[in-house]
């Protein structure tokens, strides 16, 4: 009893330390997916002029590969065991959808402890207000720390999508675009 107790308490730890250490490696992702050599990629996720849970389909194939590979490898080479990396990526995509979902929700208090729809809404936003801001995945803790936190009082943004040289409609030409 007292080794399953141990054991028990291993895995929740390893689990809390892949949920932060692997929102770290996202946060990081994330802004790297939004400069130049990656944004096209990227940008067909941010395509979507109505925000909602669907939203979070909509990506390109080579941005959801390279993603996952640049928040999960190094998780694997620090050593975190295979179980719990293999329920910490259904878990990521199943968080996305509610992260994208159409709804004001921002958890009081702790809307500075856990991304929510309302913070990663100003991270979709066209509005010049809210660009490059909330790329934490799971936590804005990385955002507050590296000073892209941003959800002001009492309101949402109005706006979504790719202003300026936006990805073209059909799934084809979604697929081309970043090529083009």
């Amino acid at each position: 009893p007292r080794y399953d107790f141990i054991f028990l308490a291993a895995v929740a730890l390893q689990i809390a330390l892949v949920i932060f250490v692997g929102d770290f490696f996202s946060y990081w992702q994330h802004r790297l997916f939004h400069r130049p050599l990656l944004w096209k990629f990227h940008a067909v996720h941010h395509g979507s002029t109505r925000l909602d849970w669907l939203s979070s389909a909509r990506v390109h194939p080579d941005n959801e590969v390279l993603a996952r590979l640049l928040q999960l490898v190094p998780l694997f080479v620090l050593g975190f065991k295979l179980q719990v990396l293999a329920a910490y990526a259904p878990f990521l995509t199943l968080y996305a959808i509610f992260l994208h979902a159409n709804v004001p929700w921002d958890f009081g208090p702790l809307r500075y402890v856990i991304a929510t729809p309302r913070f990663h809404r100003w991270h979709h936003t066209s509005e010049d207000e809210g660009l490059d801001k909330n790329f934490g995945g799971l936590l804005p803790f990385w955002d507050i720390v590296f000073g892209t936190f941003y959800m002001p009082e009492g309101r949402q943004p109005a706006k979504f999508g790719v202003a300026h040289d936006p990805p073209p409609e059909g799934l084809v030409a979604q697929l081309a675009y970043p090529f083009r």
